[in-house]
């Protein structure tokens, strides 16, 4: 699923992901071709993190593996390195939502 007009040290794992991963590491200052453009990247990034695909605008979701991973907290630019600086987590942990299932049951019964 690799575009010729795209470096190929970055991986598409699905047809609709917004972002790309890193099979290689790229160097402080190297320049990648993502989609026929070139981008430069501002810090040396290693394998595995997540290069954007397209642009995103704060709120909008980013897909990786297909599915949603979470949504961007601020602009970003294809090509750009998209980590915990910009992007917010969608994740509920599942003891979260027990502890408010539980909570409201119990404020049922203390009800009836």
């Amino acid at each position: 699923m690799q575009r010729s007009d795209t470096d190929p040290r970055l991986m598409l794992l699905a047809a609709d992901d917004s972002v790309y991963v890193l099979r290689d590491q790229i160097a402080q200052g190297e320049s990648i071709t993502v989609q026929g453009r070139m981008v430069a990247i501002p810090q040396a990034l290693g394998l595995g993190h997540k290069i954007a695909r397209r642009a995103h605008r704060p709120g909008d979701k980013v897909v990786k593996y297909g599915a949603p991973i979470g949504s961007a907290s601020t602009d970003i630019a294809p090509g750009e390195h998209v980590h915990t600086h910009n992007l917010k987590s969608d994740y509920t942990a599942t003891h979260t939502l027990e502890a408010a299932r539980s909570q409201a049951e119990t404020d049922q019964e203390i009800q009836s």
